[in-house]
Parts: structure tokens; sequence; C-alpha cells
């Protein structure tokens, strides 16, 4: 049975300040969390109802009561695990770079890490207003992605400053990216849900890209972030 600190402790971590105060973090499901144990992460504790044939040693097994106590779900999955942040890691300039100016929704940065992932991009470089990558919503979206992608909260106008590389923003009036040769290289900057890349980072970028709608109507105002990016990665790497 869980204990009252156990219970406080896990639910306070879904708060960004104490998750950043005690580098630790929660991740929800028996698939994200094996993927999470066979990764250089390292496991704090793992509460499951029923043994996940992990190797883990800090397996304990609770009641379904006890896991909807500590559940971010509302509908909790089998098991929960705390693990602990990794440490920083620099990031690799001569190489295909996602950055977000200000991404705020959860499920979004969850499935651009994931694309990320897939595309083969190393680095995901966020804003400091970006969501936190650790928010229980976002590692559920990643679908263990978490894992394979360095995602780094920088101060991303100093970033953009620095690089060498060539700087493309997604916009709905820049240059149609079917038309465009696009290098292997480069820094992919996407904006804000609601407002699109901010006028400070506007000003380091040096090519901007569309993608055209299609429809004879064309009244759709603009296309999910994650799913702009999802297109715009495919023409990257094509």
């Amino acid at each position: 049975m869980l204990s009252k600190n156990q219970i406080k402790y896990i639910k306070r971590l879904g708060q960004k300040k104490f998750r950043l105060q005690e580098r630790s973090f929660v991740v929800e499901g028996v698939k994200t969390i094996n993927e999470l144990l066979q990764s250089h992460l390292k496991l704090h504790q793992l509460y499951t109802t029923k043994s996940i044939n992990s190797d883990a040693k800090t397996e304990n097994l609770i009641t379904e009561s006890d896991l909807k106590r500590i559940s971010f779900l509302k509908t909790p999955n089998t098991a929960l695990a705390v693990f602990k942040m990794p440490e920083f890691k620099p990031v690799h300039n001569n190489a295909l770079i996602v950055a977000l100016d200000n991404v705020r929704d959860p499920g979004n940065l969850g499935t651009i890490i994931r694309l990320c992932d897939w595309f083969g991009v190393k680095d995901l470089v966020c804003s400091k207003q970006t969501v936190d990558c650790y928010n229980p919503k976002v590692l559920q979206a990643t679908m263990g992605s978490i894992t394979r992608v360095n995602v780094s909260y920088l101060d991303l106008d100093m970033f953009l400053n620095d690089t060498e590389a060539p700087v493309f923003g997604a916009y709905m009036d820049g240059d149609i990216v079917y038309k465009n040769a696009l290098p292997k290289q480069g820094v992919l900057v996407m904006g804000n849900e609601a407002n699109g890349i901010s006028k400070t980072i506007e000003q380091h970028i040096t090519k901007r890209i569309t993608i055209p709608r299609f429809g004879e109507i064309q009244a759709t105002e603009s296309l999910n972030v994650a799913t702009a990016t999802a297109i715009l990665l495919s023409e990257f790497r094509r």
C-alpha cells in the first residue's frame, strides 16, 4: 500500500517546478516504461498492478485503487514509473535541427518529438517558454521517442544568433516548400500554435517556407503545428 508521502511526491511531479527541483519525471503505460527501461535513463521507482516482467529491482506491486490515486490519466494504464532526468547534452550543429518557438500544447510537443525520432532528427531545441518535455501528457504522446531525441531548453534568440546554419521558418506566406531545394543541414523553426513565430525569432530566419493549400475553397486557416512539422521534415529528408 502506498504511503501518503509517496502519493504526495508522485503527484507533485506533475508540476514543472518540482520536476526540475527533483530532476525526476513520471511515465505511464507498460510499452513506454519498457522503452525507457531499455534506454540510458535511470529508473527511480516502478509501480504496477501486475508484474511487467522487467529487471527493475524497484518494482512495487500496488492495487488498481492506488494506481488511480497517483495516475495523471483518466484511465490509468497498469503501470507508472518515476525516472531521473538525463544530464544535459550539447546540440550538434552539423545536422538538421528542429527549433520550437513557444509551442504550448503537450500533445503537439510529444508528437513533434516522435516525428524527430522518425525522421532521424537528433536535436530538438525549445524556447524556454515551450511546454516542458517531461510533462506527463507530453511523455504519453512521445511513445518512448523521448529516449532517442535530445531535447534542449535554451535562449532561442541567442542560439539562432550563434548558429551559422541556414534558418528556415514555417509561415503562411513563405515560398512554397515543394519548389525549394532543401539542405541536409540547417534549423527548421516552428512557431506558437496561435501566433506563429515571434518577432524576436523572425529576425534570424533566412528562408521563409510554406505548405500550400490545395482545397478549392481554401477556408482552412492553418495547419496544426505538429502536422506541419511532419510535412516539412518529410520534404527536408526527401
